[in-house]
């Protein structure tokens, strides 16, 4: 049974503290769970303000489908954060 694990990492200049960088995660993280049934969670720099390492992880029968729903979650992820997604990386295991 394959898992996808999407990794997503930001720079999110705006954040003036930690408040503000948990605003932006908790608005991502809340919109992929809803449309995608995904878990999404901060893997790294927990006390950073202008970094994140966001884990989206998914798991199915068919590795096509986990591919399918994490290239789904990665356009969606795309859309709502621009510029400040600086590097994302996709993992079958």
């Amino acid at each position: 049974m394959p898992v996808g694990l999407l990794t997503l990492e930001l720079h999110i200049p705006d954040a003036q503290s930690l408040k503000d960088k948990r605003q932006v995660l908790r608005g991502l993280k809340d919109r992929l769970r809803r449309d995608f049934n995904v878990a999404v969670a901060e893997l790294e720099h927990h006390d950073v303000w202008q970094r994140s390492v966001v884990g989206v992880v998914t798991i199915s029968n068919e590795e096509k489908h986990v591919n399918e729903v994490l290239q789904k979650v990665l356009d969606e992820a795309d859309g709502i954060l621009g510029s400040i997604l600086i590097h994302q990386a996709v993992e079958i295991i």
